[in-house]
């Protein structure tokens, strides 16, 4: 479709980390060999810990999908490698389920319907991982691109007054500044924590306060990144701002500054966050969770940290009490 994003490979400095691209990526749509916008057929699995799929969560509640697309939850921490004739691969498991299984799919773990969809499939077992129920396989884990769907060809469920997150007049912009978001801050964070040598480390967190820089002086002057209306790019920021101090500036080491530095977008997260699509798709206890046992190689004594105190999320930001009248 003609607003997705295939990114070229980024220039790799020794031992920077480099993004494994998606195996599942057939889109959403009405054509030849798309994938058939129907109501009920679907399942978006997700971790809440996940950023890019939380993405996914918050565009469906704020769309009014969630009639449309039902969804199931993983246990925000991996349990020992899946092994088969492949070898080892980390995996997700339904264990917050009753029984360990999934109600709807009766699966246990990840792995289970993805190799129901490609038995020789070699690749990691990722969320969000959206699955066709009528034919028990995985059909797309376009992760970057998974969003645009929601906000376009699934428009016939939308609810009455959505906002409409991806104008037509904004697109291309929207796909500018998403991408450079991407690359300097959602995928930049992982860049910096997964880095193998101090000079890719040093790269990937100059870009990301850099980048963060930038967007601070931006969101002193609009109240959102396109003026006073949610896009989507609002919600691709908010997923790595959520999860900026409470495991990225530790676990990941991009600790020039927490988001709690940042007057204007610390104020913009929280605003944010006030709004019950974003508040309720963040877990902070899943998030710090998976990122100190799963991310921290050094947590060898699997230690979860106290802080930050998260409460102070719940006091407004700018336009949180204008928004409800006060």
């Amino acid at each position: 479709m003609g607003y997705q994003i295939q990114f070229p490979d980024e220039p790799q400095i020794t031992g920077s980390y480099k993004r494994k691209p998606n195996y599942f990526t057939t889109p959403f749509g009405f054509g030849p060999g798309d994938l058939p916008v129907e109501k009920g057929r679907y399942r978006i699995i997700w971790s809440k810990a996940c950023p890019w799929a939380t993405r996914q969560l918050i565009v469906r509640s704020l769309l009014g999908l969630e009639d449309a697309i039902s969804v199931g939850t993983v246990d925000p921490v991996r349990p020992p490698p899946y092994v088969d004739s492949r070898g080892e691969r980390t995996n997700w498991a339904f264990t917050l389920d009753e029984g360990g299984v999934d109600p709807v799919l009766k699966i246990k773990y990840l792995s289970d319907i993805y190799l129901a969809a490609d038995p020789e499939y070699e690749g990691r077992f990722t969320v969000p991982a959206v699955i066709d129920v009528t034919q028990r396989k995985v059909v797309n884990t376009d992760y970057f691109n998974m969003s645009y769907y929601w906000e376009t060809v699934w428009k016939g469920f939308h609810k009455k007054g959505a906002p409409d997150l991806f104008p037509e007049h904004l697109r291309e912009d929207i796909l500018a500044l998403n991408e450079t978001i991407y690359y300097e801050v959602n995928n930049g964070v992982y860049k910096a924590g997964f880095a193998e040598t101090q000079e890719a480390y040093g790269d990937a967190c100059e870009k990301v306060f850099n980048r963060l820089d930038i967007l601070e002086e931006r969101l002193g002057k609009s109240r959102y990144l396109f003026g006073d209306s949610i896009t989507d790019s609002d919600i691709r920021l908010y997923v790595t701002l959520a999860r900026f101090d409470a495991a990225y500036y530790n676990c990941f080491r991009v600790n020039r500054r927490r988001l709690r530095d940042y007057p204007h977008l610390w104020a913009y997260a929280r605003d944010l966050y006030s709004i019950p699509a974003f508040s309720e798709n963040t877990d902070f206890d899943h998030i710090k969770i998976h990122y100190h046992l799963c991310c921290d190689k050094g947590n060898v004594y699997h230690l979860i940290p106290k802080g930050p105190d998260n409460s102070d999320w719940n006091t407004e930001g700018i336009y949180a009490a204008a928004r409800r009248g006060a």
